[in-house]
């Protein structure tokens, strides 16, 4: 049994390989079965005996990143209260998108999927609003909604980025450049700036 398992794991892992050198070169509706078969070294019944078409292959690594992402937020939600703040749980769904570049790298492109973008960002989205909640104990529910839908928007447009420079800042260094901006607005840029003479 473990070593079917293990075959199976390394299948998918060759499938999804293929898919994303497929992903950089052309949009998913070009994709065929069988040139992603031949890419990956399978044959078309192995590809189908774990996925229907290709955009069941795609839903399926899409819902695997967003079970890591809920994973990878879990110690946090379970942990100490005042350790859920928004710069912890940005800085957990940036790092989660850090260890699924090859999917993420494509999925955030300008061309990318919005829908799976915006998805990832609305996983943190009740826990961020708890904390804005607790920051900011005078603010009605429905302000703190508009500023979560105008960060969130921001968060995207910083992923990509992020994305198309490389990754080459660390998920905490991007999480952290994402609550100055949240918190400071131009005042980013403001700290930035040489002093005048």
């Amino acid at each position: 049994m473990a070593k079917s398992d293990q075959r199976t794991r390394l299948t998918k892992m060759l499938i999804r390989k293929a898919f994303t050198e497929l992903m950089r070169e052309k949009p998913v509706q070009s994709i065929t079965v069988k040139e992603l078969c031949q890419t990956a070294g399978i044959n078309r019944g192995t590809f189908y005996s774990h996925y229907t078409d290709i955009y069941d292959l795609l839903e399926q690594i899409e819902n695997e990143i967003t079970e890591e992402f809920q994973k990878s937020l879990q110690p946090l939600l379970q942990g100490d209260p005042s350790d859920l703040t928004p710069l912890n749980i940005t800085a957990g769904v940036f790092a989660c998108i850090q260890q699924n570049a090859d999917v993420c790298a494509i999925a955030l492109r300008p061309d990318g999927d919005r829908r799976f973008a915006s998805q990832l960002l609305k996983i943190g989205r009740e826990q961020c609003m708890a904390s804005y909640q607790k920051y900011f104990v005078n603010v009605s529910p429905k302000k703190i909604a508009y500023f979560y839908a105008f960060a969130s928007a921001g968060c995207i447009g910083l992923l990509e980025q992020w994305v198309a420079g490389g990754m080459e800042e660390s998920a905490q260094e991007l999480a952290k450049a994402a609550e100055t901006l949240m918190m400071s607005g131009i005042g980013y840029l403001q700290s930035e700036a040489p002093e005048n003479p």
